[in-house]
């Protein structure tokens, strides 16, 4: 499992549940590609690469408590684990790896 690789959505979406911490559930993960990626995706997309992401081993859910705003339903809320942080930073490393060898596409002349 440590070898597996992350597919660009999956490592956006593995970002996110980073980023919204205790608050990473569907819809807010949904919400967030939408204004921090400019993805417009439909919530069976997400809820098909977390299901995925979990089957790597590279997040975990938990359900959190129903709400009345929800009529009472509970939240399944996302956790990254130790593997997919090693995912991530895998990701991030070769992708720094590229950019750097090849100056023209520096960061500074883009």
């Amino acid at each position: 499992m440590e070898k597996e690789y992350i597919g660009e959505f999956e490592e956006l979406i593995l970002l996110l549940i980073v980023m919204l911490k205790d608050d990473a559930y569907g819809l807010a993960i949904r919400n967030e590609l939408k204004d921090q990626a400019n993805r417009n995706v439909t919530i069976g997309a997400v809820h098909g690469t977390v299901n995925r992401l979990q089957k790597k081993g590279f997040i975990e859910s938990r359900m959190g408590g129903g709400t009345e705003s929800r009529g009472g339903r509970r939240k399944r809320l996302f956790t990254i684990t130790a593997s997919g942080r090693k995912a991530l930073e895998r990701s991030r490393n070769v992708k720094l790896n590229l950019w750097q060898q090849i100056p023209e596409l520096a960061v500074n002349k883009i």
